[in-house]
């Protein structure tokens, strides 16, 4: 890949990245509620689910998702319901919990709920379908371009959930006392909901 080319997608990737959404609510949610340590599991959930994405392009399943709006409609509505489903939970909860403190069950279901969040937005998919190809040189083999392609979206997306979810977390060290941690929650679970809303009106 030139390096041009690679600069280009350099900039797209941090323009995407940036761009609100689900992934950045969920980031912003779990660095609020649950600290930095917290959230990295949640982060690495979503850089999974992300990475899933890609495959699914690079294999070319993709395509069948843009073709087929029933399919699209399916995993939109999976999507927005399970993010509207976090936020009411977030908004009911009323525990807050301290700072590093994160065992490796919790671990495991930060990762996996954040997984899904990004795992189960057809708009993603749909959206990498149109971009991936703009930065493959058909005359190049395609493994290796792919490879690029995928390692640095992966990597600026990570740091950039990585920076949301701290800047959250700093709201969280200045907001300590019970009522503090139930407007926390309901700061998340709001963001979440707003996100699930959002995603069910994407369109093919």
């Amino acid at each position: 890949m030139a390096v041009e080319v690679w600069l280009a997608l350099l900039s797209a990737a941090i323009l995407i990245s940036l761009s609100p959404g689900a992934g950045a609510a969920t980031a912003m949610s779990y660095g609020l509620s649950h600290g930095v340590r917290g959230a990295a599991p949640a982060v690495a959930g979503l850089i999974a689910g992300y990475g899933t994405q890609l495959l699914i392009v690079a294999v070319g399943l993709g395509g069948v998702v843009a073709a087929s709006p029933t399919l699209f409609q399916a995993i939109k509505w999976i999507g927005a319901g399970y993010l509207v489903w976090l936020g009411i939970s977030l908004w009911r909860s009323r525990d807050g919990i301290k700072l590093g403190n994160t065992r490796g069950v919790r671990r495991r279901q930060h990762f996996l709920s954040a997984y899904l969040v990004n795992i189960t937005n057809p708009k993603g998919i749909i959206f990498l379908v149109a971009l991936v190809p703009q930065f493959m040189d058909p005359a190049l083999p395609r493994g290796p371009q792919l490879a690029v392609i995928a390692a640095t979206l992966l990597i600026v997306d990570w740091s950039v959930m990585t920076g949301y979810s701290t800047l959250a977390s700093r709201l969280r060290v200045l907001m300590q006392s019970p009522r503090a941690i139930q407007w926390q929650n309901r700061l998340s679970g709001t963001a979440l909901i707003l996100a699930g809303l959002v995603l069910s009106t994407a369109t093919l």
